[in-house]
């Protein structure tokens, strides 16, 4: 909730989250910070997890749904991973409801702690960022658009896959609409065609 916080006070338009866990004993702390967080319009990619599991199931914290209530923050976005064959990667999290869209999420080439080092990693924590830099871009050149805005723009400007994948932790194929709202993967060059229109 800090973390949110700061990162709204000190400038940050899109905040990349990479963590989650099963309970949250502080979930109302969390939302008043998702909440200070859209009335500063700032958008929110969480990676949603490693787990091959539906978390429209099972609990995974934080998300955008406000403890005691059915609704939700507009402001948020959860991100699965895919391979680089567009299927979606047998690790990732996935949800109907609560997952948005994938992005690239296996053997990304990036940091890692430990001062200078580079390497190749799977997990949502290497999606999430391709979608933050994809959100980044649409707010750095099109001011005018908020974080709503650019939430359906990339929801909506998904790469759709032709082909089924398999669900994570079962044998099932389906296609990407059954395991997120967006029903694709992440497509920067479509994202910013249409944010031009949302300029006009």
């Amino acid at each position: 909730a800090s973390g949110i916080r700061y990162a709204v006070d000190n400038g940050a338009k899109v905040i990349n989250m990479s963590f989650g866990k099963s309970l949250s004993p502080d979930k109302k702390m969390i939302d008043d910070a998702v909440k200070y967080a859209v009335a500063k319009d700032v958008l929110l990619v969480q990676a949603a997890g490693n787990s091959k599991r539906n978390i429209d199931a099972f609990d995974n914290f934080p998300n955008p749904k406000y403890l005691l209530t059915d609704t939700m923050a507009p402001n948020w976005i959860t991100v699965g991973a895919s391979d680089a064959g567009g299927m979606v990667a047998p690790f990732s999290n996935y949800g109907a409801k609560l997952v948005n869209l994938f992005a690239p999420g296996v053997a990304i080439y990036s940091t890692i702690p430990g001062g200078n080092k580079y390497m190749s990693w799977d997990g949502t924590s290497m999606a999430a960022p391709v979608v933050s830099g994809v959100a980044v871009l649409l707010r750095s050149y099109f001011p005018q658009l908020d974080a709503t805005d650019i939430k359906k723009i990339l929801e909506q400007t998904v790469t759709v896959p032709v082909t089924q994948t398999l669900q994570p932790g079962t044998k099932e194929k389906v296609y990407l609409d059954k395991l997120c709202t967006g029903g694709g993967i992440v497509n920067a060059f479509n994202a910013v065609s249409l944010a031009f229109e949302y300029k006009k």
